[in-house]
């Protein structure tokens, strides 16, 4: 089992053309996705061949989907045309979207989320985010797919490295999908939608959260942790060190007074009763402490 991404996702790439589209596209091959196609209107009706295998670009993702059977899209165009790529894709009713772009403007993706969530229908992951991997099934982003294999670990996190580092520090355990949610301000897929996910996944035994610094999303994953999910959650909240009043990294980590602080969340995630690492490190110990102890 999986959350999200599975054997039968089937994928297409706005923007495969591109340097990034058809690096990241030879990548998913490799690892064992099944990606389908792309799109690119100017390239409307060519092929571009990825890992040996002859791949048509289309004109919308509509046509994508009627000729492919397509079932998720991941984005990778410029920042200034990342909104439009998202409607597009929302309106052609594609039911998981992945936008890895990084620097789409917040008032853009505020609009994206409210078109979305009034057309139905639609999963939005990111943007600015790595995408999810069911290791060994299927990916839809730039994960590395060569860190770890399968195994009984949930997991999500706002940073790109950070998942990285986690799933290479519990590969002697494996992951059953890790979920990169992307640290921007407003995000389509966020903690609790993927700790729901994990709750009634019936392979995944234990969860591991990443957060860091800004915004209020791990206190309210805290409380739905608390009141929803019964599973073991461990969890790592990046920046202790930060100053109060600075950005750091993400667009979503600023932090003002004893909002959004590191400390403040690891208080709201231990009175959730979950275990909260000091280190990535540390934090992968406790956790296969807990898988040990199922």
């Amino acid at each position: 089992m999986a959350i999200f991404l599975d054997g039968d996702s089937r994928i297409i790439i706005q923007g495969i053309t591109g340097s990034e589209g058809s690096e990241h596209a030879h990548r998913m091959l490799a690892s064992g996705a099944e990606v389908v196609g792309g799109t690119n209107p100017r390239k409307a009706g060519q092929t571009i061949t990825i890992h040996e295998r002859e791949l048509p670009v289309f004109g919308t993702v509509a046509e994508a989907m009627a000729a492919t059977g397509a079932n998720v899209s991941v984005i990778f165009v410029p920042p200034a045309f990342t909104r439009d790529a998202v409607v597009e894709a929302v309106d052609a009713r594609m039911p998981l979207v992945v936008i890895i772009t990084e620097g789409m403007p917040v008032r853009d993706t505020a609009e994206v989320w409210a078109h979305a969530k009034q057309a139905g229908g639609t999963r939005i992951i990111g943007p600015n985010c790595p995408g999810i991997i069911t290791p060994g099934v299927s990916l839809a982003g730039i994960i590395p797919a060569t860190i770890t294999g399968p195994g009984p670990i949930g997991l999500i996190s706002k940073s790109g490295t950070l998942t990285y580092q986690m799933m290479y520090e519990l590969a002697e355990i494996g992951i059953s999908t890790a979920i990169g949610i992307g640290g921007d301000p407003i995000i389509g897929t966020t903690h609790i939608d993927a700790l729901a996910a994990f709750e009634a996944d019936p392979d995944t035994s234990a969860i591991v959260m990443i957060g860091e610094i800004g915004g209020d999303a791990e206190e309210r994953a805290a409380e739905f942790i608390k009141e929803q999910v019964s599973k073991p959650v461990v969890a790592y909240v990046a920046g202790f060190t930060a100053p109060e009043g600075k950005t750091m990294g993400h667009a979503g980590a600023i932090v003002t007074g004893s909002v959004g602080t590191a400390r403040a969340k690891k208080e709201a995630l231990e009175a959730a009763g979950v275990q909260v690492g000091t280190t990535p490190t540390d934090t992968a110990d406790l956790m296969k402490r807990v898988i040990a102890a199922l």
